[in-house]
């Protein structure tokens, strides 16, 4: 443990302490949870020489203010948003030098919605089942940071990676297209519904969070109207239920749910949901299972 420690300012609208989450425990209900935008994390981090299982901290909308006891390098990425050090803008996405005590404060998002601060030697709680991950169904880990906490940081990298002339980062979708595997629950739909599923014009729902991505637009038709017993649910699945409308699964998803499920996004294409704001159109698109990888 370096000795440094990060001061919550401004905890903001939803900030919590993500890594690349908790593994292997589904079988005790436990979900993956970790960054929903795994790239922007991953790039956070090798910004500041961490591994890229490093925990950063995942904001929402708002952004968030810390401060450091030590002086530490920083990065920001995901959601652009304007980012100051004791108000003198530094660059987003982007390794800064934050001086102890001084105060770096990362704006509301002016694109997507997730931004991720990253801070060499990685924030450094106790890990729960070997993630340190904010998982906001089952309550593991840390809860979502409040103004005046205080963050351990963990042992800074020797040596920071060298700067690059560029940082590629896919930015946040004007519209969210998602291949989806049809399965194992599509033949519960009518072909009318699959056709809707494929050609429907939906959008994101105010009412998505780390949980699941959920939909506006039409009703997938059921073929099958019977009750179907709780089977497991694994992230991007496509649980459909009674109002017919898509519901994609995110990180901090059930392992278990009793609605059929159409379809799967693959989980390398789900980073583009965490930043699609409400409103962003939906497009679900089938493809092969060779074209999906």
């Amino acid at each position: 443990m370096s000795g440094a420690k990060l001061e919550i300012v401004r905890a903001g609208a939803l900030t919590t302490i993500q890594d690349l989450g908790r593994f292997g425990h589904a079988a005790l209900g436990v979900p993956r949870s970790g960054a929903l935008d795994q790239p922007a994390h991953r790039l956070a981090n090798r910004l500041v020489g961490n591994p890229d299982s490093a925990a950063t901290l995942e904001t929402t909308v708002n952004g968030v203010s810390v401060s450091a006891t030590r002086t530490v390098t920083v990065a920001v990425t995901g959601a652009p948003a304007p980012v100051r050090v004791d108000g003198r803008p530094v660059a987003w996405a982007g390794a800064v030098r934050l001086p102890s005590g001084a105060v770096l404060e990362v704006g509301g998002a002016t694109a997507g919605l997730r931004s991720y601060v990253a801070v060499s030697g990685g924030v450094a709680v106790a890990p729960v089942l070997g993630s340190r991950s904010t998982d906001l169904l089952s309550g593991l880990g840390p809860r979502p940071l409040a103004n005046g906490d205080t963050l351990p940081v963990g042992e800074a990298p020797q040596v920071l990676p060298a700067a690059a002339d560029i940082a590629l980062w896919e930015a946040p979708p004007k519209e969210l297209v998602l291949p989806v595997l049809l399965g194992p629950r599509d033949d519960w739909f009518t072909a009318d519904g699959l056709r809707t599923l494929a050609a429907g014009r939906f959008s994101v729902s105010p009412n998505s969070n780390r949980i699941a991505l959920r939909t506006e637009g039409p009703s997938l038709e059921r073929a099958v109207l019977s009750e179907l017993p709780s089977e497991g649910m694994v992230l991007g699945a496509i649980q459909v239920p009674p109002d017919g409308k898509p519901v994609v699964f995110l990180a901090d998803c059930p392992t278990t749910g009793g609605y059929p499920v159409a379809g799967v996004v693959p989980q390398a294409h789900l980073a583009a949901a965490a930043q699609a704001v409400p409103g962003t159109p939906v497009r679900f698109v089938p493809v092969r299972r060779r074209r999906a990888r």
